[in-house]
């Protein structure tokens, strides 16, 4: 990422709330609906609310599916459910930051549904944060590509067009030019390759994002943050007709559908280590016979 410098005070201290998933034994309280600012938006919220809505037609498993693990997602969601648990865990990440930062999630943008997963903003400047959950994914980071397991995204793209976006919408807001950095953040990789980082992106592990942001230098005065502060909290900032309105349950039916899947997923790894056993009594109790048989008549000549 591009490093600023300009020294400046802390902000005035705001508390940070994002939602964690809770524990599997963990009941889950029912929230009470939000009121509408932006400070008060979950992480993953827009991410979650789509995954339920386009869960909301499937029909629950047979038996017979439920025994041999099927997933209880349907093939429209698997991204969706991915996506959710990534922002949460950026979400969480974030909430690390000391009182001098602020933070924002799923904050719609434009006209339509799109959304940014994360605006982060303090002395140190403005920051847009685009999250992807590529769990187990090998990642390559070139100057102007970023691959997944072998194949282009559009992720540095994307990630450039937000910041560009919520510079446009935070100026004009403001009144004052602000700039802003975009952040890809990764989650769950299983290997991070960096051959050439771009100039003007910075991509990371998720797990980096707290100590990279805490170590910028100053670059905003007080008054500048605050002054971006009162536009960026402010929904008509980002999306003039934005719908604010959470379910109070969201958490509770994300948490409830995620440990469908966990279980689902034990269930078939059961499976694999029956098949595993059975093929290894059935090597032993016939092939293995035969190829004794077979090794000693070619041994004896016989």
């Amino acid at each position: 990422m591009i490093d600023n410098s300009v020294s400046t005070q802390p902000a005035a201290p705001v508390a940070v709330t994002v939602p964690a998933l809770p524990a599997e034994s963990a009941p889950v309280p029912v929230q009470a609906p939000f009121p509408g600012t932006l400070e008060d938006r979950p992480a993953a919220y827009s991410v979650i609310a789509e995954l339920l809505r386009v869960q909301a037609d499937v029909a629950p498993r047979s038996t017979v599916r439920r025994v041999f693990g099927a997933s209880p997602l349907q093939a429209d969601a698997e991204s969706w459910f991915s996506g959710a648990h990534g922002e949460l865990k950026v979400g969480e990440l974030l909430s690390r930051l000391g009182s001098e930062w602020r933070v924002l999630h799923a904050v719609p943008v434009g006209t339509g549904d799109s959304d940014i997963d994360h605006v982060v903003f303090g002395p140190a400047g403005v920051f847009t944060i685009n999250t992807k959950r590529h769990r187990g994914q090998k990642i390559w980071v070139g100057e102007r590509m970023l691959m997944v397991a072998g194949h282009k995204t559009d992720h540095l793209r994307n990630s450039r067009y937000e910041a560009k976006r919520a510079a446009k919408l935070l100026t004009a807001a403001t009144g004052i030019p602000v700039e802003v950095h975009p952040i890809l953040a990764i989650v769950d990789p299983a290997s991070f390759t960096v051959k050439r980082r771009p100039n003007d992106v910075s991509i990371m592990v998720a797990r980096e994002l707290p100590r990279w942001l805490k170590r910028r230098k100053p670059v905003l005065d007080a008054e500048t943050v605050q002054r971006i502060s009162v536009a960026a909290v402010d929904s008509r900032t980002w999306h003039r007709t934005a719908n604010l309105t959470i379910d109070p349950a969201y958490l509770e039916r994300f948490s409830a559908l995620d440990r469908e899947v966990s279980q689902a997923r034990i269930v078939r790894l059961l499976w694999g280590v029956v098949v595993v056993i059975a093929l290894g009594f059935v090597a032993v109790a016939y092939l293995l016979p035969t190829l004794t048989a077979t090794l000693v008549a070619a041994i004896t000549g016989a």
